[in-house]
């Protein structure tokens, strides 16, 4: 059996380790009795998300560390994955096949790609905007001056168990239609590329001073992105995309800048570009390109 990965990071919109802000302490409706309505899950990742999830439950949930293995009686619901992306294939290969439909992966970044390879294609996906400070800590929600119903959103066989186990905690979460799931996946890795991108280009920025400090660079890098992202997958996005994605980087301020883990992030741009270069055609990402040569992150 395949070692598990413990999946000790904070999961949030950079995916970084850092506390989450007090202003966000107010997550929406009051918490309904532990458990209650919550279907028993196997959490894989006994990090603060993962610590946090079976809290969320009513004690029937079965919670894997690293080097356990997956056990045969395991309960018949979600596999909530609170791993790191790059853990992801040995998780994955640790599941049983006929399990691996139950799988609820809540990773940061661009998965689809890397779960058609892999024949999940359809698997459920978590677009997590809650954030877990402390390890036992509670909690706090993702909620915005523009979007105060919040901003978590699950899409797939389980998603809605996953809500019904956020809304236990008194946290949100959405459950909308197939192509409006994908919308809101682009803009989550919309956000996290243009911001990290935009505060590496200023060493030392954190996410509120590029929100603040360099509103136009990201405004006009978010929008770039998100007609790329229009012009590639045919994905609408919703009016006042720049000032959403500004309005969610308010609630996160403090949280630091970095282009890292490329393949996940800032990678499915990079794509694009390549894609249209190869065929002779213009780059639909030229403030991005510009972006990762000025930071030393283009591919070589």
């Amino acid at each position: 059996m395949v070692p598990l990965p413990d999946g000790s990071t904070l999961y949030n919109f950079t995916g970084e380790a850092v506390a989450a802000p007090e202003a966000a302490g107010d997550m929406g409706a009051a918490a309904a009795p532990a458990g209650a309505g919550v279907v028993p899950a196997v959490i894989i990742g006994g990090g603060r998300v993962g610590q946090a999830l079976q809290e969320m439950g009513d004690g029937a949930d079965v919670l894997l560390r690293r080097g356990d293995a997956f056990p045969a009686d395991a309960p018949a619901g979600p596999i909530f994955v609170c791993t790191r992306n790059d853990d992801l294939d040995g998780v994955i290969e640790s599941v049983p096949a006929d399990r691996r439909g139950d799988l609820v992966f809540m990773q940061n970044g661009m998965l689809q790609p890397y779960l058609d390879a892999k024949g999940l294609g359809d698997a459920t996906q978590v677009l997590v905007y809650f954030a877990v400070a402390k390890l036992g800590e509670k909690p706090t929600d993702g909620l915005t001056d523009m979007n105060p119903e919040g901003l978590t959103a699950a899409n797939g066989k389980w998603a809605e168990a996953a809500a019904a186990r956020f809304h236990n905690a008194g946290l949100s979460c959405k459950v909308p239609e197939p192509e409006v799931f994908k919308a809101m996946m682009f803009e989550k890795l919309i956000w996290i590329a243009a911001f990290m991108l935009v505060g590496a280009q200023h060493p030392g920025a954190t996410v509120g001073d590029v929100e603040s400090q360099h509103t136009a660079d990201v405004s006009h890098l978010i929008t770039e992105l998100g007609q790329a992202v229009t012009r590639a997958e045919g994905v609408s996005f919703a009016d006042q995309l720049p000032e959403r994605l500004c309005a969610y980087a308010r609630s996160v301020a403090h949280f630091p800048t970095a282009v890292k883990e490329f393949q996940w992030r800032n990678g499915y741009f990079y794509g694009l570009t390549k894609a249209a270069k190869d065929n002779f055609f213009d780059d639909p990402c030229p403030s991005h390109t510009a972006g990762l040569a000025a930071v030393g992150a283009l591919p070589q």
